[in-house]
């Protein structure tokens, strides 16, 4: 009898709500897998209807809806004589769930619930659905008329369950399943299933893909079997981005591995695999030494079979050695993805750019570049879509990118807003550098603008304000920066609306913001000012990878101007200076951010760690008397602030925090 099995998992770039555009995608992935001999197809998590829909899950339509389009998967040709394993959300008892449904041949054969939803981080599905707390229980899910009329069925199993062929078992798993400490997985495998899965739309953050690498691999090393892991990819219409990496395991070792960024819609992941590896695997490591006494699986049996007697020939795949990203490429890739994944559906022509010649806006020009770099990839690699989605934003239907300087030059305005208080050395560092990518570039002076906000000022009160350098207030000094930031932001938006239109262009352009995350989180910015956008590609990074990944674009893109970028010291140039530049503070806000983020930790948690990462790195010691901090600090450090003020006051010692200096802590 035959034993290895083929089997497939996909990434797809499904679209909040899409429900056309979702079927097709969904079906280009069976048949990607039917066309290697897969017997069975794993989706992304809610793929019918797309993961981002939000408060429209509400909505009865979408649940009507998604049944539509599960009608016309079961009535297509390309699903017959393979596994169906799609998502969507299904109403059973009036309760909303997330759920998975399983198919073969025009017959649902079971619907498998979520049972340990994600409610944290970004994730708020305790608002549209709830888990299925009912452990191996099942119940009967009556069918909507337009499925019945297909299938022929009035119930199919909805619950806790397991599907049994006549060769193996597959139990599944929902996304945040598999980071649960009670992952379904563990009591599955000691009852037996040999085939895990996991659908997800598990999104990016910076170095998380290496641990969801470790939690596949670990799912099968205790206990052995497969593992499949499905994911969303790109952008379905909300802030974040799904980034793909669908994989099979195998025992402990990752055997097929699909990309994290890329512009392709469909991606098929197949893997041929031997179920006797899991049994000689189980047989060894297990089931000497475990006792299961469990309630058992419910197992739905199919006449059905993932392997065939000819299959004795079939190559298997073998381990293979995940290749991870370095952030620094994380950064270029996911945040360029996502940009493109939101223009070409936004109906804009492009993106504009306040490009102040720093290291924030020009971390959001090298993104930018980045993605015009992976768009002409894609067109040289023969993507058919993206080329028609590139000939639609120019509105040139002959248009075929080649160059990423000279699409940049298409799709990407840049714009220096220049005052009293800017500098040469910023102007020509942000000239440069637009240069170099191939944007549009050009140079205003927006000091006409803030002497007529003032005007209206100083007609109305009576009063002129003015700059603390100049002998005025704080609170002067303060209002004096904060018009000329905001002004800057109502340009940008008159700009994105109109530049097109007066060089005889259609379309508008999508504002670009660069406010880190180290400023949004401590309030280290203006309100309204250019950090208010219609994007903010860097919106959660740290102005310390930042700093990394200019470095990677300086030599990856061969953009030189960024070496004049890093060795410049940050400055706003909002206020005159009187004793030169003022360098801000952003290290050791992204430092004391990252600590916080890590060890959920409070202020007086966080300056321990302080404490600790520069007694044994940096040999520094608390200078007390300079920050004004008394003995009694440990009663006093209550904020981010009063943390940032003690970071701020660490300078060089010899005694590397072994003196006495460490009483005015503890």
């Amino acid at each position: 009898m035959g034993r290895k099995v083929i089997l497939a998992t996909c990434s797809l770039n499904q679209w909040a709500l899409d429900f056309d555009g979702n079927l097709e995608r969904i079906l280009r992935s069976i048949e990607k897998a039917k066309s290697v001999g897969a017997k069975y197809r794993l989706g992304p998590e809610l793929e019918i209807c797309g993961y981002g829909c939000a408060d429209h899950f509400y909505e009865s339509d979408t649940l009507l809806h998604c049944f539509q389009v599960l009608r016309k998967l079961l009535e297509s040709p390309v699903t017959q004589d393979i596994i169906c394993d799609v998502g969507m959300p299904i109403m059973h008892h009036n309760v909303r769930y997330n759920c998975r449904v399983m198919f073969l041949n025009r017959k649902i054969l079971l619907i498998r619930p979520k049972m340990l939803l994600a409610n944290y981080g970004n994730n708020r599905e305790f608002r549209w659905f709830s888990p299925w707390n009912k452990l191996r229980h099942v119940e009967e899910y009556f069918l909507p008329r337009m499925i019945q009329d297909v299938t022929g069925e009035d119930t199919v199993p909805f619950g806790d369950c397991v599907l049994s062929t006549k060769d193996t078992c597959i139990g599944s798993e929902i996304c945040a399943e598999l980071w649960n400490s009670r992952s379904p997985h563990v009591d599955m495998g000691l009852d037996g299933v040999e085939i895990f899965t996991n659908s997800s739309a598990s999104y990016h953050e910076l170095r998380k893909a290496d641990h969801r690498v470790n939690l596949v691999k670990s799912a099968t090393t205790k206990s052995g079997g497969i593992y499949m892991f499905a994911n969303q990819k790109g952008c379905d219409g909300d802030r974040l981005y799904y980034d793909g990496c669908a994989m099979v395991a195998i025992n402990g070792d990752i055997v097929a591995q699909g990309t994290q960024f890329s512009l392709d819609e469909v991606e098929v992941v197949t893997a041929s695999l031997d179920l006797e590896d899991v049994r000689s695997y189980r047989g060894e490591h297990c089931h000497p030494h475990v006792e299961y006494e469990h309630k058992p699986c419910h197992r739905v049996k199919v006449d059905f079979s993932l392997s065939d007697c000819n299959g004795v020939y079939l190559p298997t795949h073998q381990p293979i050695e995940w290749q991870f990203h370095t952030p620094e490429e994380e950064i270029s890739l996911g945040p360029a993805c996502w940009l493109w994944d939101y223009l070409r559906r936004s109906g804009q022509a492009g993106f504009l750019l306040p490009l102040s010649g720093g290291v924030d806006s020009s971390s959001t020009a090298c993104i930018v570049y980045s993605m015009c770099v992976l768009v002409c990839q894609a067109v040289r690699d023969g993507n058919s879509q993206v080329l028609e989605d590139v000939q639609r934003v120019v509105s040139d239907v002959s248009y075929t990118p080649v160059d990423p300087r000279e699409l940049c030059g298409r799709v990407f305005t840049t714009c220096y807003m220049a005052s009293e208080n800017s500098s040469e050395g910023t102007r020509n560092r942000a000239r440069d550098l637009a240069a170099q990518v191939g944007s549009s570039h050009m140079s205003l002076n927006i000091d006409i603008a803030v002497k007529a906000m003032l005007g209206i000022f100083s007609m109305v009160t009576g009063k002129w304000p003015q700059f603390s350098a100049n002998g005025g207030s704080t609170r002067e000094n303060l209002a004096l920066q904060n018009v000329q930031a905001r002004i800057r932001m109502i340009l940008a938006y008159l700009f994105a609306q109109l530049n097109q239109w007066a060089l005889g262009k259609p379309g508008g352009l999508l504002v670009l913001g660069s406010a880190n995350v180290d400023e949004s989180l401590t309030g280290y910015f203006t309100k309204y000012d250019c950090s208010s956008a219609d994007i903010n590609p860097i919106g959660g990074i740290s102005k310390t990878d930042l700093k990394s990944f200019l470095q990677y674009c300086a030599e990856q893109f061969q953009l030189t101007a960024l070496k004049s970028i890093m060795a410049a010291p940050p400055t706003a140039e909002l206020e005159p200076l009187a004793d030169g530049q003022v360098s801000q503070t952003d290290e050791v806000m992204s430092k004391v951010l990252s600590w916080s983020h890590e060890s959920m930790g409070f202020p007086t948690v966080l300056t321990t760690a302080f404490c600790q990462v520069w007694s044994s790195h940096m040999k520094r010691h608390l200078f007390a008397y300079k920050t004004g901090i008394s003995s009694g600090l440990k009663h006093h450090i209550h904020s981010y602030e009063d943390l940032l003020t003690l970071a701020q006051g660490i300078v060089w010692c010899k005694c590397r925090l072994s003196c006495n200096c460490l009483n005015l802590l503890f």
